[in-house]
């Protein structure tokens, strides 16, 4: 089936679960998403890394609480204007076009995410939304 044939939301209906928001890896945030948390949580740049971010390799992540969630959901995310690129793109990651079946995978801990259309379609999605953020 064509991929016009689909909307965005025909595909991903986010049910604001959080499962997102837990598990190994982090969410990677880059200096345009550190400047707008920042802002936004009305901190210092600096401080917010030292506080609210953990190192992974060289980049900053979000911290994680000892429940395994991002230090920033409690329910719904609290910095969700703000949130970071990552976590917008959600579940129309670059992973799926590199594996199609990663969307599957994802789609196990993920209610909001549809495993019954083809992988031609969610790939066309990735990968328009991959050049609209680029």
């Amino acid at each position: 089936m064509p991929s016009e044939a689909f909307k965005r939301e025909d595909l991903f209906v986010c049910r604001k679960c959080g499962d997102c928001c837990r598990g190994y890896g982090g969410t990677f945030v880059d200096e345009t998403d550190i400047e707008a948390i920042a802002r936004y949580m009305d901190v210092d740049r600096r401080q917010f890394v030292t506080k609210f971010c953990q190192i992974s390799g060289s980049r900053p992540v979000l911290a994680q609480g000892a429940n395994g969630y991002c230090i920033f959901w409690d329910q719904l995310c609290r910095i969700h204007p703000v949130k970071p690129r990552m976590c917008k793109a959600w579940p129309f990651i670059a992973s799926v076009l590199i594996d199609p079946h990663n969307w599957d995978i994802m789609a196990a801990s993920c209610p909001g995410m549809r495993t019954d259309v083809p992988a031609s379609v969610i790939r066309d999605w990735i990968e328009k939304g991959l050049a609209e953020s680029a």
